[in-house]
């Protein structure tokens, strides 16, 4: 207590004149006590607080007499500690105890504005580059020989405001190591909090993170709501990697010689604005669930599991661990809030009951709707496979048990989320087969098949579906495509096939080469009216079926017109009858799957009627 005496009697004013004279009577020990309170009464006194011209003493580069006066401060305060010991004497000890106050009053206003005047260079982002650089400074006896060897061997990539930043906390760590040893860190303590908490709400104010509640996120619309997710996305990554980061460097800085002052002050600097941040998302967790809000609730849950390492080491204080409970519950209740949507996504597929074919038979909505959902949840897959990872599929649905075996019989990888995947992929094929059945055309059934599988395999082959569902699966589905285009072309061109005998080059009689010429001519332009308004949207699936059904068509009809032609050119209207060239039949081919209706570039191009023209000029004759 009475180190800390704030009003020392005026009787007992420190003056070289109520120093008795020296005696024959008088120690050793005495008379070093007296010399050192002389002399840290010359530096305390030069650099009084109450003389409003004295400059700071920590100006500049020059660091001597800080070095000077702080290692005053600690002899004056060893002495104290002797004449209590001794007890020389309450004279002595009262003339120290106001010096001492003085000091303290006097390093107190240099560390405010060390603080104050050094903002600029003290903000989280300038400390943490420092940190990355150099190390933290151990004590202030070692700052000067620091600051000159290892600052000036780094001269060339230092910046100005690093090796200002370093400087500064060398300075304010001496003045709270001072303080705290003579037992004023209290006073210390209270003006770093004051001014280091207002840099960090500052600083979270300008990320735009603000103090919410459940009720005020649940009232927003989607539009607005998304608008802060991605907001607080961008700031949560400074928030801790710079703010948070910085401003823990600084304070074990300063604080470093007391665990229990550097916890104190970094949570009541930091815990209060960390738990605006991080109980965001959280907020956002509980509210109402949708699919199309599952990519920005896999955005919260990324960034604060790509984050928890530095906010595990960064809160690691005692006193921090609401903001660590925090962080970890908005990582379970946004899992769990994407589970819902992962289990609301699958049956909304399985609930479309929509019953209108899609126009030529192309790629169904619902088809790009799901695959283009999944391609973009196979960025995710990472974090998918966190949040499933002990939670395997469960199947209930009203699938016919035979589906059940295409999934456990496929060469999918047996991860968890890899059979999620492949299971969502599963029930959109099986929606998709009954949805074929709506076409009245069995060809048309089986191009439609064909069209949406495809749309499927390359939205697989060209995302990261494709390591999720393996390179089997693509195969595997690829050979399905080809079978649905295989099966189309069975049944839509086997009238035409079948109106060709089977060796096109055999001998028949003019009669029976007639009504092959005919059949030929009348189930090629019924196949041709109708599948000029069929669709394959994918070009290389639309190539491949058209070449294979010149392959078939074309050599089989040039053969049997080649053997025909001179036997049919002397019968009269020969010209009525033979309505196709051969080389033509590829270029009626490639008007088809447009879905227009009309001519394709091809054959528009070529001097011969469509087969449309040569049926409607038959029946206006």
């Amino acid at each position: 207590m009475l180190f800390r005496s704030r009003s020392p009697s005026p009787m007992s004013s420190p003056s070289r004149s109520t120093i008795p004279p020296s005696s024959p009577h008088r120690t050793f020990c005495e008379s070093l006590m007296d010399e050192n309170i002389d002399t840290a009464q010359s530096l305390i006194e030069k650099w009084d607080s109450d003389n409003s011209s004295a400059p700071s003493l920590f100006h500049g580069d020059d660091r001597q007499e800080a070095k000077q006066y702080l290692n005053a401060v600690k002899v004056l305060q060893s002495t104290m500690h002797v004449v209590i010991s001794k007890s020389s004497g309450s004279e002595k000890l009262v003339r120290a105890q106001i010096l001492m106050e003085k000091a303290m009053k006097r390093l107190q206003k240099e560390f405010y504005q060390i603080l104050s005047s050094n903002r600029q260079y003290l903000d989280p982002e300038s400390v943490s580059t420092h940190s990355s650089r150099t190390s933290t400074i151990s004590s202030f006896s070692d700052f000067e020989d620091e600051l000159e060897d290892g600052l000036r061997a780094t001269n060339e990539s230092i910046s100005e405001m690093e090796r200002v930043s370093a400087a500064a906390m060398g300075d304010l760590k001496a003045i709270a190591d001072c303080m705290i040893s003579a037992g004023y860190g209290k006073e210390c303590v209270k003006i770093y909090k004051s001014l280091r908490k207002s840099i960090v709400d500052e600083g979270l104010y300008h990320l735009g993170v603000e103090k919410t509640t459940l009720s005020q996120i649940q009232k927003m619309d989607w539009e607005v709501l998304e608008y802060k997710i991605k907001n607080w996305l961008n700031a949560v990554k400074v928030a801790v990697k710079t703010l948070f980061y910085g401003e823990r460097i600084l304070c074990d800085s300063v604080f470093s010689t007391s665990d229990s002052i550097r916890e104190s002050c970094y949570s009541d600097i930091t815990v209060e604005g960390a738990t605006w941040l991080f109980g965001f998302p959280e907020f956002v967790a509980k509210c109402k669930k949708s699919p199309e809000k599952m990519f920005r609730t896999l955005d919260l849950y990324e960034a604060i599991s790509d984050l928890w390492a530095e906010i595990e080491s960064i809160f690691s204080f005692e006193s921090t661990s609401s903001v660590r409970t925090l962080a970890v519950n908005a990582l379970v209740k946004l899992g769990e809030a994407i589970r819902i949507m992962f289990a609301d996504f699958e049956a909304a597929i399985q609930k479309d009951s929509s019953k209108t074919p899609v126009p030529g038979g192309g790629v169904h909505p619902l088809t790009r709707y799901v695959m283009n959902y999944l391609a973009f949840l196979g960025d995710y897959s990472e974090i998918l496979s966190d949040i499933f990872a002990d939670y395997p599929l469960s199947i209930q649905s009203p699938l016919p048990e035979a589906y059940f075996g295409s999934l456990e019989s496929s060469d999918v990888s047996s991860s968890p989320i890899s059979v999620r995947f492949s299971w969502l992929v599963l029930v959109l094929l099986c929606k998709l087969d009954g949805k074929a059945e709506l076409f009245k055309d069995v060809a048309l059934s089986y191009l439609f098949l064909a069209n949406n599988l495809q749309y499927v395999v390359a939205k697989v082959r060209d995302s990261n579906l494709r390591f999720l569902l393996c390179e089997e699966w693509v195969a595997k589905h690829e050979e399905k495509v080809k079978n649905y285009a295989a099966n189309y072309e069975r049944v839509g061109w086997s009238k035409v096939y079948s109106s060709l005998p089977e060796d096109p080059t055999a001998d028949i009689s003019p009669e029976e080469t007639k009504q092959c010429f005919l059949r030929l001519n009348l189930s090629f332009e019924e196949a041709y009216r109708k599948q000029t308004t069929w669709v394959v949207p994918d070009a290389k699936l639309r190539d491949e079926i058209k070449i294979s059904v010149a392959r078939r068509l074309v050599p089989a009809y040039s053969a049997f017109y080649e053997k025909h032609r001179e036997g049919l050119s002397r019968k009269r209207g020969s010209e009525s009858l033979v309505r196709y060239m051969p080389e033509n039949l590829a270029n009626y081919l490639s008007d088809l799957f447009f879905g227009d209706g009309g001519v394709g570039q091809v054959s528009s191009a070529s001097s011969s009627p469509s087969p449309s023209s040569h049926y409607r000029g038959r029946q206006s004759r």
